[in-house]
């Protein structure tokens, strides 16, 4: 991963750790006590945390492949819920499809014309 990219994604995972309600405003008092929250934090996001971009499934039951059912029993359950109370919906549901390949930060194209123009 380019310098810049990984950079950005660091920023960006430690932007959520710091809007973790029990982030330490005050830092660590010991080097045990930062690996512990990492590990704990580490844990929530991808073991509890529901990640909008993967269709609010977590990173490890879309990893161990059960994102699938989830979002089948999700798409079931709006269906009915829709049929049920069709006054209580002004659109389409959600769309639970498994979401498909999904990147941190994806790599750009610079052999697309635009780019090279624009450089």
């Amino acid at each position: 991963m380019p310098w810049c990219q990984l950079i950005r994604f660091h920023g960006l995972l430690f932007r959520t750790c710091k809007y973790r309600p029990d982030w330490p405003t005050k830092g660590f008092a010991t080097k045990i006590d930062a690996q512990t929250w990492v590990k704990s934090f580490a844990n929530w996001y991808n073991g509890e945390h529901l990640h909008s971009a993967i269709r609010f499934v977590t990173p490890g039951a879309r990893h161990a492949g059960h994102d699938r059912a989830t979002l089948a029993n999700r798409a079931m359950l709006y269906s009915n819920a829709r049929a049920q109370n069709p006054e209580r919906w002004s659109g389409k549901t959600r769309n639970w499809q498994p979401a498909g390949p999904v990147w941190l930060n994806p790599e750009t194209e610079i052999s697309a014309p635009e780019i090279k123009d624009a450089a």
